[in-house]
């Protein structure tokens, strides 16, 4: 897992780690790797033409002392500053035989732009004339290197106000940054290494993480020698309506696709006859709208699925309130959602494991928040929800947050807008809702399943249809298992 750390545990750490150090020893090496991977990408450094973009603080520092191992090896470096530099290592730099200028043509003469105009601690829009490079910096043609995190993008949350350096390798010393994982930040990271600078024993166990291919294939269930539908889990489906039946057939179909040994479908006649001509496997049985006991007697299940096109009415509340009171794990999502953001004491305290799994527009009802707000600090808004309702919230997105009660994340980056189709959200909630049958905590299913989500709708046909969505599913899973 790629695991990241907020700006203040990062400066804490360091300073633990500086005290029993010799001055300037955490920027030596900070500085070394940062170099190091330059040189990696250059065919030669002799002759090489190499930019720099520095401010005063310590990212700034390290790209001018970056900048004077590069002049030291025969690259042509020249610096552009941004509030004079960081003297001491303006002074490296050109005892290199570096030079400053004013020109910001050497950006698009520049083979390698190094970016550390601002750093971990920076908020808010670069102001001019940062901003005005790092412009002319993504037009260079130049390989661009940040140093840390690209310069406009806020460390913390990945939210970028203003313009911003888009980098095709970001160099990060120590640990892993939040906004090196989140959009809109995490897309103009581009590569992202880390330097070890000898950090990790300073640091607290990581509350953040993203996943990648190797990551979701280590958290999927495996299956013994001896397996039945009922150790593979059986997964309860309440969805679909007269409304949208094709939501009760798409949130089947993704708890197929995902394995799970039986789904039971419990719903009204019409979604129930479709979807029993499409899942002929499936259990299906057919209540009448409101019947919760009728819901509940339909059989033995592991975990339930709650809300997709299932309505927002008495009777849809009826029967999310009444599995929200069994002692199993739970998804609720789409209408099932609208109904909780008009009444969250159905999930506020429940002792059994719940996830919830909003898209922008269901988590700001469902909390309050301003879509704004949340866009701005999505992990921060997922966490806050997470511990307000006592539950686990899957927060849908380019780069979808999964954030449990405690505060642990874990950040799906494999999404694609090729999921913006309606429909595939059902299809994300079956397939979560079959590895909780499977026994999965809500963490891990939610984000296992977010994952494989952004895979498939990437494996899928294009243009993408939900209902492919599930034919798709196969070759995702193929994938994190390392069997494509």
């Amino acid at each position: 897992m790629r695991h990241a750390h907020p700006v203040a545990e990062v400066r804490a750490a360091e300073a633990r780690l500086a005290a029993g150090l010799p001055p300037g020893t955490l920027m030596d090496r900070a500085v070394a790797g940062i170099a190091a991977a330059v040189l990696r990408r250059l065919p030669a450094a002799y002759g090489s033409r190499v930019a720099v973009l520095a401010g005063r603080g310590d990212n700034g520092a390290d790209a001018l002392r970056a900048g004077a191992r590069l002049a030291l090896r025969g690259a042509r470096v020249e610096a552009l500053l941004v509030g004079g530099g960081e003297p001491v290592a303006l002074a490296a730099l050109r005892a290199a035989g570096g030079r400053t200028t004013d020109d910001v043509g050497v950006l698009a003469r520049a083979d390698v732009v190094l970016d550390g105009m601002v750093g971990i601690g920076g908020r808010g829009a670069l102001r001019e004339p940062a901003a005005r490079w790092a412009r002319a910096a993504n037009d260079s043609g130049a390989f661009v290197v940040a140093v840390d995190v690209p310069s406009g993008v806020d460390a913390d949350t990945g939210a970028v106000p203003g313009d911003a350096v888009r980098a095709d390798l970001t160099v990060t010393p120590g640990t892993g940054k939040p906004g090196l994982l989140v959009l809109p930040g995490a897309a103009l990271c581009g590569t992202v290494e880390h330097v070890d600078i000898g950090l990790a024993p300073e640091l607290p166990p990581a509350r953040l993480a993203g996943l990648d291919d190797a990551d979701v294939g280590a958290l999927l269930p495996v299956l013994p020698p001896e397996s039945s539908k009922y150790s593979r889990g059986v997964l309860g489906v309440v969805a679909g309506g007269p409304a949208y039946t094709g939501a009760a057939v798409l949130c089947v179909g993704g708890a197929l696709a995902q394995g799970v040994g039986m789904v039971r479908y419990v719903g009204p006649r019409h979604p129930a006859e479709v979807v029993r001509q499409r899942w002929p496997e499936v259990v299906v049985t057919e209540v009448e709208p409101g019947d919760a006991g009728a819901v509940l007697g339909a059989g033995r299940v592991q975990a339930w699925v709650v809300g997709p096109g299932a309505g927002t009415d008495a009777a849809a509340r009826g029967a999310l309130a009444a599995v929200l009171a069994t002692d199993l794990p739970v998804l609720v999502d789409a209408d099932g959602l609208t109904v909780l953001a008009a009444d969250p004491g159905l999930v506020r305290g429940r002792g059994a494991p719940t996830l919830l799994t909003p898209h922008a527009g269901e988590f700001g009802r469902l909390t309050g928040v301003d879509a704004g707000d949340v866009a701005a600090d999505r992990v921060g808004a997922a966490r806050a929800a997470a511990a307000d309702l006592g539950v686990t919230v899957l927060l849908k997105g380019g780069t979808t947050v999964v954030a449990d009660p405690d505060g642990e994340v874990l950040v799906a980056a494999a999404g694609t807008p090729a999921l913006a189709t309606a429909g595939s959200g059902d299809v994300l909630a079956g397939a979560a809702g079959a590895l909780l049958a499977a026994g999965l905590p809500a963490l891990p299913a939610g984000a296992a399943a977010a994952h494989l989500h952004g895979l498939a709708g990437r494996l899928g046909p294009q243009p993408l249809r939900a209902d492919l969505l599930a034919d798709a599913w196969p070759a995702a899973v193929a994938r994190v298992l390392g069997r494509d």
